[in-house]
């Protein structure tokens, strides 16, 4: 009976391993908050292992800091902002953007403590998570409102740090995406919005692969951007399911999750708007004086992954990548 038993276990261990065996393996990077929402699901779904994919998700301070990790393939695909991925294509043109994945509709608040207005701030130190939507969203805002930049103390911190430091008197106020805006108004102390990212500017956050390693798993890339697709459907079509998947994920109290995906618009495909807010991030490097070269449309937004698996999803043409 023993030896029954035994061989068993070993037939189910041998199935198990061998299914395993037929996934392929990719790494991916990105933030923790709601707006990178389709890796999370994809992933809490299992639509990843049905596309036969086995996906681990490393999380870090902001999507837009684990973009650095496509270069030299130290990661598969990255979640992270519209500035992000111009910065990081200057250094690798390698890293290119496969699809515009989340439009920030009201995702982004300038959080005061003490402090009644923007005016107000004035003199004072203002965390910016630099490099990112933080920083385009600050400086957007400053020039909508006519308010001159250097008024302002820019301190760069990252978005999960922001809390602690505004309660610690660190700064005076932050500019950020949620969950922290949110976060930090449930838990500190004389904290209210002085002004939100609604009129002003709307992020997007991109997926973003590397071309070298696109091309040499074209089938895979393929599957990858499927999955992100069939999640981006879930997301849109069952919204109460797709929150508790991100709640899990994300270790995030169902109700913070609940409250907060409605303020992104989840879209995963190419349209003009797109390509606008990519033009955004030059024009801000530019101005900063931070751009090497002109950027190569044609090099740096990839159609193709899209097209092949939800072509009607891209609604820009290879001829609108012309400059």
């Amino acid at each position: 009976m023993k030896s029954l038993f035994a061989a068993a276990a070993a037939l189910l261990l041998a199935a198990t391993t061998g299914a395993n065996a037929q996934l392929t393996k990719m790494t991916i990077a990105t933030g923790v908050d709601p707006a990178f929402s389709q890796f999370y699901v994809a992933k809490e779904g299992g639509l990843f292992e049905k596309n036969g994919l086995d996906v681990t998700i490393n999380t870090g301070p902001s999507g837009s800091a684990m973009v650095a990790f496509l270069v030299n393939n130290q990661i598969q695909a990255a979640y992270g902002s519209d500035l992000a991925g111009v910065i990081n294509h200057q250094v690798d043109n390698n890293i290119v953007a496969v699809a515009d994945g989340t439009y920030l509709w009201k995702w982004e608040s300038v959080v005061g403590r003490n402090v009644d207005s923007l005016e107000a701030l004035k003199g004072k130190k203002i965390g910016i998570a630099m490099g990112t939507g933080s920083e385009i969203f600050w400086r957007r805002l400053l020039e909508v409102k006519k308010l001159d930049l250097a008024d302002y103390k820019m301190v760069n911190v990252e978005a999960p740090e922001m809390l602690a430091a505004i309660e610690r008197g660190d700064i005076d106020a932050f500019a950020v995406w949620e969950p922290w805006p949110t976060r930090t108004l449930m838990t500190v102390k004389n904290t209210k919005v002085l002004a939100t990212a609604d009129g002003v500017v709307n992020n997007i956050n991109f997926v973003y692969m590397n071309r070298g390693w696109i091309d040499q798993n074209k089938a895979t890339a393929e599957k990858f951007v499927k999955a992100l697709c069939e999640a981006n459907d879930l997301i849109n079509n069952d919204r109460p399911a797709a929150a508790k998947m991100v709640s899990k994920f994300l270790k995030m109290p169902l109700e913070l999750a609940t409250e907060l995906m409605p303020k992104v618009y989840f879209d995963m495909d190419w349209q003009p708007r797109s390509l606008q807010a990519i033009k955004d991030s030059e024009n801000l490097l530019v101005a900063q004086k931070k751009l090497k070269a002109p950027l190569d449309y044609k090099k740096y937004v990839a159609l193709d992954l899209l097209k092949a698996v939800r072509p009607q999803n891209v609604k820009i043409t290879e001829a609108d990548l012309q400059k």
